[in-house]
């Protein structure tokens, strides 16, 4: 039995509760975006299933990381991390033959249903995993975390360029998340690719805010534009308008990025 953690000291704690969290919020995500076409197949139903279900495992197993009890706290996170891998791997199969496997163009692409999106359930799954199979006081630990907080921003990438050429950048504001992320992208490349200091980490926190600022103000600007938004409820320029949690993926990666730069901290020489 491993002595209890203090929780708030714990980057692996951390790292948990941004995995459980993310899990649990998906479900309002993945209910929005599958009403558009009513859930019409039956399949559309697991991921929403799964982001209600996974909480109610990964809640015991950060119970035990807390009380020292590794071997549950693993066996939970496994399970709920693999299976989480292969939702993301199976939804985006799928997601791509809603019409991109039919056509093979960039059009198609943009216009299908959005193909990078399951890779989320594939993210957090790595990251259980990651941080049941790599040790929390090697350097690694926080290397992994920074990877995968960085594919997370890729992912917005992608997310902001094939969004919003679906109404051709229309407003210019539109290309803010795409250079913020391009941004992201770039610095939070360089501390797994050279060797950098303190100073580097301390700048990229500053970035880390930009960030987070752009994904305020896109909730912002995507809720007033469903709210003033042309339908005959709410609910509908919700489901059919701006998508209104998108923009909110910039914080939540955040969270991540400062976790493994917090991490990555704490390795560096003070005063470097």
């Amino acid at each position: 039995m491993q002595p209890v953690v203090k929780w708030y000291r714990s980057p692996r704690m951390w790292v948990e509760c941004f995995a459980l969290f993310n899990l649990g919020g998906l479900a309002p995500d993945i209910f929005l975006a599958h009403s558009t076409n009513f859930f019409r197949h039956r399949t559309e139903y697991i991921p929403l299933v799964f982001s209600v279900l996974s909480p109610l495992v990964l809640i015991p197993a950060v119970v035990c990381l807390a009380r020292g009890n590794l071997r549950w706290w693993r066996r939970l996170g496994f399970a709920v991390g693999w299976a989480a891998i292969l939702i993301g791997i199976t939804g985006l199969v799928w997601h791509l033959e809603s019409q991109f496997f039919q056509r093979w163009t960039l059009a198609s692409l943009v216009y299908a249903a959005p193909f990078a999106a399951p890779l989320a359930y594939t993210g957090i799954g790595l990251l259980l995993v990651m941080n049941r199979m790599v040790d929390a006081e090697a350097l690694e630990w926080p290397q992994w975390v920074i990877f995968l907080a960085l594919g997370g921003f890729l992912g917005n990438f992608v997310f902001s360029v094939t969004d919003h050429a679906q109404n051709g950048f229309y407003h210019v504001t539109e290309w803010i998340p795409v250079a913020s992320s391009a941004l992201a992208v770039g610095f939070m490349l360089v501390p797994l690719v050279m060797r950098i200091n303190r100073s580097y980490l301390r700048f990229c926190l500053g970035l880390m805010l930009l960030q987070a600022l752009v994904g305020l103000v896109g909730f912002g600007l995507h809720l007033h534009a469903d709210v003033t938004g042309v339908g005959p409820t709410l609910f509908d320029r919700v489901v059919y308008g701006a998508p209104v949690f998108a923009p909110m993926l910039f914080p939540d990666l955040v969270l991540l990025a400062v976790i493994g730069i917090w991490g990555l901290y704490r390795r560096l020489p003070e005063g470097s």
